[in-house]
C-alpha cells in the first residue's frame, strides 16, 4: 500500500487506511482494529505521503526517514516511543544528523517511532511502489517519442479532430443573437397598419 493512502488523523491514536470519499468527509479504516469511522471534513487529516522532517538544509520526506530506519533496523522494531526523550533524541540524532532540533519535536519523534513500529507490525515497509509510479510517467513519455513518424502524424491530427469537433459543438450550443433593429420596424409597421 502507498504512503498516500494511509492517513494520520490529528487527535486519533495510529494509522488510517483512506477507503472513500464520504458526503462530509473520508471514510477511514483503522489500521490498529480494523474498524471503519467517518472523518469530518473540520478534522486535521494528513496523508504520510505529505508529512516531511525538518532538517538542517531542507526537508526530508517520512518516506525516507522510514526507509532509513528500516535499514538500520534491518527490518525489524526500532525502540519504543514510550522510551525517554534522550534516548529518542539521541536515537533520531544518530538517524538523521542533520535532523533540525529546533523544529522537530519529541512528540513528532514518537510519532515517527509509533507509525515505524505499526507499520512493520503490519508488514507495510516496502515503499518500492511509489518509487515506480514515480517513475512511470517518464515511460509514457519515452513511448511517445519512439513512436513512427507516421504514427505521430496520425494521433496528432486525431487530436486536432477532437479539438475541432469540440469547437463544432460549441458553436451549435450558442444560439446567433438577431439584431434587435430588425424586429423593431416590422413591430412598428404592424402597429401603423392596425391603426388605420
Amino acid at each position: 500500500m502507498a504512503l498516500k493512502d494511509i492517513m494520520a488523523i490529528s487527535g486519533q491514536p495510529g494509522l488510517f487506511k483512506f477507503i472513500s470519499q464520504g458526503r462530509n468527509g473520508i471514510i477511514v479504516e483503522s489500521m490498529i482494529d480494523g474498524k471503519r469511522t467517518h472523518i469530518s471534513s473540520s478534522a486535521k487529516v494528513s496523508a504520510l505521503s505529505d508529512i516531511a522532517i525538518y532538517t538542517n538544509d531542507a526537508e526530508k520526506p517520512l518516506r525516507e526517514v522510514l526507509e532509513l530506519i528500516k535499514n538500520k533496523e534491518n527490518g525489524a522494531p526500532t525502540i519504543s516511543h514510550k522510551a525517554s526523550n534522550d534516548e529518542l533524541k539521541t536515537f533520531f540524532t544518530q538517524l538523521l544528523p542533520d535532523y533540525n532540533d529546533q523544529r522537530v519535536y519529541t512528540s513528532d519523534i514518537k510519532k515517527v517511532v509509533t507509525w515505524y513500529n505499526l507499520l512493520q507490525g503490519l508488514g507495510m515497509l516496502d515503499f518500492s511502489e511509489e518509487e515506480e509510479t514515480e517513475k512511470e510517467p517518464e515511460k509514457v513519455e519515452e513511448d511517445q517519442d519512439s513512436k513512427h513518424p507516421e504514427e505521430k502524424k496520425k494521433s496528432q491530427s486525431k487530436k486536432v479532430g477532437v479539438e475541432d469537433k469540440k469547437r463544432a459543438a460549441t458553436k451549435k450550443a450558442i444560439p446567433k443573437s438577431k439584431p434587435v433593429t430588425a424586429r423593431e420596424p416590422a413591430a412598428k409597421v404592424r402597429i401603423q397598419q392596425k391603426k388605420t
